[in-house]
């Protein structure tokens, strides 16, 4: 078991009101699953991320990661969780500008202590593994939002997290990169890569191979029966 969420609650505190998030929220995957977390704006995926991202922690419940309990952690242990274990690609890609893909990639390398020709070996091996060996010396200015995504990738994948972790990763592409996107987590999940994605897209989701709905921060996961459902209905919403 990668993840192991139980019951799981959070609130926030707002000029002394209690502001519920996150409602009883369980979640297993498996290593090599591939889990779409889907639900619309405001209704608790972002926390849910933040708190699986060890980012933010819960008001209650247990979280299990690898098999150890990383809420007894305190924020330089958590820390090095993020490093070692998880990889993060966001909506906005979080590149920075005056660096090269090269550069961006071999970041998260730098904070793990791996010397410098170490790091240009693994940095440039993620970048051919996402199509961008011809690209490695170009900043984000020069590069597609697609383009810019993959580089992200490589740079999540980098450390060989046992976690891919993506938050609304093709909310700032156009359709064609949404798809050659979705076909490169495919590809990654299908080499092993364990995944969870949030989305607000019912497209995206089914890409997915389990498909959980969050709204008003409670968790439901997709039935068979309304994968038939939807599928004699002729979508794969």
């Amino acid at each position: 078991m990668v993840l192991k969420l139980d019951h799981i609650y959070k609130d926030y505190i707002t000029q002394r009101l209690v502001v519920p998030v996150l409602h009883d929220v369980s979640l297993h995957v498996e290593e090599g699953e591939y889990v779409a977390i889907m639900g619309p704006s405001g209704s608790g995926k972002s926390t849910l991320m933040n708190i699986i991202g060890c980012l933010d922690r819960p008001t209650k419940g247990t979280y299990e990661l690898n098999g150890e309990n990383v809420l007894n952690k305190d924020d330089k242990a958590m820390a090095d969780i993020r490093l070692n274990n998880l990889g993060f690609v966001f909506q906005n890609f979080e590149l920075l500008a005056r660096q090269t893909a090269l550069d961006n990639v071999e970041l998260p390398l730098i904070y793990a202590g791996v010397k410098k020709r170490e790091r240009a070996e693994r940095a440039k091996e993620a970048l051919a593994r996402v199509g961008l060996e011809e690209r490695m010396s170009f900043t984000p200015a020069q590069l597609s939002g697609g383009q810019k995504q993959r580089v992200a990738i490589a740079r999540a994948m980098v450390n060989h997290p046992r976690l891919l972790l993506a938050d609304e990763p093709t909310g700032a592409l156009d359709s064609r990169s949404s798809t050659a996107l979705m076909k490169l987590f495919e590809e990654l999940n299908q080499e092993g890569v364990t995944i969870v994605m949030i989305t607000h897209s019912p497209e995206i989701a089914s890409c997915a191979k389990r498909v959980c709905n969050i709204f008003d921060g409670v968790l439901t996961e997709r039935t068979d029966a309304d994968r038939t459902r939807i599928e004699a209905a002729g979508g794969r919403r």
